[in-house]
């Protein structure tokens, strides 16, 4: 019982220490300023930021989102073109080589088909 009276008497005369210390310094002063008027040369304060408006900041983020959605949509536009592209060039090259041998083909036949009608006379 005795040791709590103590030691909290303890803890009592501490505290005004470090109130004394936490008022010495608040959360609007740093040390170069606290420096600065002990010296006598206040410097004056900074000049007021001006804030990014977020519709500035909102079109930026949005043109800039759309201008990258629009660069993707093309760029696979193009690709899927050059697909297509490419497999309708290979079909016609088969559909000529086709057309190519039927005509042969006729040709040949046409051939017989003389041939055999010069035979006949």
């Amino acid at each position: 019982m005795a040791s709590r009276i103590l030691a909290q008497g303890a803890a009592r005369a501490f505290r005004p220490a470090a109130a004394a210390a936490a008022a010495a310094r608040s959360f609007t002063s740093s040390a170069s300023r606290l420096q600065a008027i002990a010296a006598g040369t206040v410097a004056p304060p900074l000049p007021a930021r001006k804030p990014v408006g977020a519709l500035r900041g909102g079109l930026f983020g949005f043109f800039l989102g759309s201008s990258l959605a629009a660069g993707g949509v093309y760029t696979y536009a193009i690709q899927e073109y050059k697909a297509s592209n490419d497999l309708l060039t290979e079909d016609i090259y088969a559909m000529r080589h086709a057309v190519d041998r039927l005509s042969n083909y006729v040709t040949t036949l046409e051939e017989k088909v003389e041939a055999l009608e010069r035979k006949k006379r």
